[in-house]
């Protein structure tokens, strides 16, 4: 087991089915990010370089895309509590999976070209 899967081993297993699916629509998008845990979360980096993260809590998903996530998808994300630099999708609503695979696949295609 690696420290990411030891990492969401630790919520509540309705939470742990959330965190799994979006480390599947990250892996999807980016099968060869670099996958560890920074900052105390799951962190995704390319050529050594951050990609995204997220992060569990007791009512949310935080999901950090910065520099450029956040601002590219302001619209689609205005619906969500935000941060600086960073968005949380609630537990008791539905995980925008298809947004999070966007912002994944821009930050990608816009970081590392």
């Amino acid at each position: 087991m690696n420290a990411v899967e030891q990492y969401i081993e630790q919520f509540p297993e309705n939470v742990q089915h959330i965190m799994l699916k979006i480390r599947t629509v990250i892996l999807s998008e980016v099968p060869d990010a670099e996958e560890k845990i920074s900052y105390g979360m799951p962190g995704y980096f390319l050529n050594k370089k951050p990609l995204v993260y997220f992060a569990g809590y007791k009512n949310h998903i935080g999901f950090y895309a910065t520099p450029n996530g956040h601002e590219q998808f302001a619209e689609k994300l205005s619906v969500y509590k935000q941060g600086k630099g960073s968005v949380q999708f609630p537990l008791d609503k539905e995980i925008p999976y298809d947004l999070i695979a966007e912002i994944v696949k821009f930050r990608k295609e816009s970081s590392f070209i």
